[in-house]
Formats: structure tokens, sequence, C-alpha cells
């Protein structure tokens, strides 16, 4: 609430409004041309006194008289603190639902290929009832975590996805019918560990993301220089990757994780943007909206393409744990650089969020080391009544082996009766 008012200069002093002065003596601040009075009450009511020469009137004084009930304040900031916290939480939730669905959704795949190949007359996966409730429980899970990158920031999201990989381990066992391994709780439990320490320590900003917002970032010169280093490692370990042909994880995974650094920030404009115009105003008829489309569906498009890849060459077991490390590492980076996340944030909160981080990468290692690797169960071959041939046993192939779909030499299975004659 306020008050003003203009007064002639040479009556300036008689009209200090001495009856509203607390018993603690005011502080009075002087300046060039204009003066300030703040008085502060010692409890609940805050005043401030402003004078300075009028612009319309010369030769007056404009006076302006400021109080404020600072605990109207107070409960204004609680609240809004409050709501904040309520935004980020129901962000959480759906990264967390989001990661367990997907974990629920790859072990129903992965059953369902096991089941198919168990049959005599195996099907193709896609005519399968139980792949198609899979794929359409990952792409729920997907959304959800789409979804949540709307409401909280990126470096709370993106390292929960260590809930997909723990949650795996469980649902696995129930899927799957796997042995649930001493190492696997005590990941599970780190992992737990770490997203607690990740939810209470989180950079807790609530940030409104429009058009204006995204385009300002966009052009900031932080990001620029990020992007042009970015691009330059890039290019660098791609020419390796292409050119020397050094296929090594490291290097796979490290294109991987700087295309998803870009795709984490154009999935959270994205998010943004869409959210901002269901709450407040459309903000889908700006450019950037569509700019931001169109990268992060090339980014995801290649960083399929390259992971694809990386499982190829390694095992599951290896690849999992260290694209999740690179992955979150990357996301975090952008998010502080492009979003400024962490802006004005205490060293111990970055500390523990760090800390929280680590907790969460180790369990995902803990739950994914020496897993074995699934393999599908391999038809028998039965030649049955082959004239001239005495067959002792079926025979299996081994579909890792060079002769695959022959008989190894010097075998016992098969022999005819003219070889028994010149062994006897």
């Amino acid at each position: 609430m306020s008050i003003e008012s203009v007064m002639p200069s040479n009556h300036l002093i008689l009209c200090c409004p001495l009856f509203f002065l607390p018993s603690i003596f005011p502080s009075i601040r002087v300046f060039s041309n204009e003066s300030a009075l703040h008085i502060r009450w010692p409890k609940y009511w805050s005043f401030s006194f402003n004078m300075s020469p009028s612009n319309e009137h010369p030769g007056l004084i404009s006076f302006r008289m400021d109080w404020l009930d600072l605990l109207a304040v107070q409960g204004t900031l609680t609240s809004s603190y409050s709501k904040s916290l309520k935004i980020h939480l129901f962000g959480v939730l759906l990264a967390i639902l989001g990661n367990l669905v997907i974990s629920i959704s790859l072990n129903i795949q992965k059953y369902s290929h096991l089941r198919s190949a168990q049959q005599e007359h195996p099907r193709p996966y896609f005519r399968s009832v139980l792949w198609w409730g899979g794929v359409i429980l990952m792409a729920l899970g997907e959304t959800g975590n789409f979804v949540a990158y709307g409401f909280a920031p990126i470096t709370l999201i993106a390292p929960l996805g260590c809930m997909s990989v723990t949650g795996s381990a469980i649902t696995s066992v129930m899927f799957l019918r796997e042995n649930l391994r001493a190492s696997d709780l005590i990941g599970m439990t780190l992992a737990l560990a770490g997203t607690y320490l990740l939810v209470n320590f989180a950079p807790n900003i609530t940030q409104a993301i429009s058009a204006r917002t995204v385009q300002y970032y966009f052009v900031g010169w932080q990001f620029m220089i990020y992007m042009i280093l970015e691009i330059l490692v890039f290019c660098i370990l791609l020419y390796f990757h292409k050119r020397k042909g050094m296929k090594h994880i490291v290097i796979l995974l490290t294109l991987v994780a700087l295309l998803a650094s870009v795709t984490v920030i154009s999935v959270k404009a994205v998010s943004g943007m869409i959210t901002f115009s269901v709450t407040d105003k459309m903000q889908l008829t700006y450019p950037i909206f569509y700019i931001m489309c169109i990268i992060m569906i090339a980014s995801c498009v290649f960083q399929v393409k390259l992971l694809n890849q990386a499982t190829k060459l390694y095992n599951t077991a290896t690849v999992v744990p260290v694209n999740h490390i690179f992955f979150t590492i990357s996301a975090i980076i952008a998010g502080i650089i492009f979003y400024q996340e962490f802006l004005g944030a205490a060293f111990l909160t970055i500390f523990i969020y760090l800390f929280g981080c680590f907790l969460s990468f180790l369990g995902v290692v803990l739950v994914t080391r020496n897993r074995e690797k699934e393999h599908l169960p391999q038809s028998y071959i039965d030649f049955g009544n082959v004239p001239g041939k005495q067959i002792l046993d079926k025979i299996q192939p081994d579909s890792s082996g060079l002769s695959y779909g022959t008989l190894p030499d010097g075998s016992d299975s098969i022999k005819s009766p003219n070889e028994e004659k010149k062994g006897v």
C-alpha cells in the first residue's frame, strides 16, 4: 500500500511524518537530488519514504510513502514455495512412474520373444499381442518422461533414469523368473538413496518455459560457447569412428551422450512450451517451438542409431550402466548451461546433489554387473530315419560357431555302415 503527494521544497522538514516513527531511530539514505527514508518496524510492518524533485511541478518535492505487511509477504512467499514444490513433485512422480513402466515394457517384450522362440512354429514378433502390449507401455512411459520435463528441472528428471534399470531387475524376477542377487538388492538400495538425495537437493527453481524464454536462452553466449565446443568434440569423435574405424564403447556412448544433451534441451523446451500453452498463453505459434521439435526428432534418431551400434558390439550389461552415466552427466551439464538451473545454489547443496548422482550411478552398475546374457532356446536338428545312417543323438548347432548349420568334424553322432566296416 502506498501514498504519494507533492509538497513545496521549503516545507520538506516540517512535512516529514514524524508521528509514524517507531521507537527505533530510522535509517536515512541521501542521494543526489533524491532522498529515501526507510523505516523498519520491529516485528510486523515496514515503511519506506521516498522524496525527489517533482518533474511535473518545478520547485516542488514529490513525496511517496510505502508500507508493507511483512507477515503477508512471508505468507505469499511460503505459498509460492509450496506451489513450486508441488509442481516439482508432480514431475518427479511422472518420471519415476514413466521409468518403471518402461522397465516393465522391456521385460514384457523380452518375454514375448522367449515364448515365441519356444513354439513349434514361431510367428513374427510383430504379430504377437503381448509384444504390442509392451510397445504401448513403452510409449506411455516415454510420454510420462516427456511431460515430466515440463514440470521439473532437467537436473532433477535426468538422473531418475536409474529407476528404469533398477525396476527392470525386479520385473525380470516376476516375468522371466531370473534370480534376484545380493548385488541387485544393494544396487537398488543405493539407487533409492541417491534418488532421495536428488529429489531433496536438486535446484528448486520454477521456470515458466515460454517461447521468449527459450529464445533468450538459445542466443545466450553461454549456450553458444557450449554448442561450439560440443560440435567440435562430436566431429572429432565421429571422424575417428567413421574414418579410423575406432568402435570403442567410450567413443560410441560419448557420441550418444553429446546428442542426448541436445535432446533433453529440446525436449524440455517443447514440453515446457506445451505446458505454458495449456496453463497460460498459447506458445505454439512461435517459430522456436517448431525449431525445437525438429532438433528433438533429429537428435533422437541419430542417438538411437549410435546406441544400436553399441549394443551390437558390446554386452548389454556393459552398455546400460555406461550409457546411463554418460547421459546423466551430459543432461546435467546441459541443464546448468542452457537453463541455468544451479544459478545461486549453495556449495553444500551442489555437493549433496552430486553425491546423490554418484549413489545412483553405483546402484546401476551393481544391478547390471555380471548379469548373464539371455540366450534364446535353440531348436534341435533331428535327422529321423535317414537311409544308411545310424543316429545316436540329436544335434544342437552352435549359433556362435563358424560351422553353424553343419556337423562338426570327427563327430560320432552319425556313422555310416562303410565307416564301421573300415574301423573293424
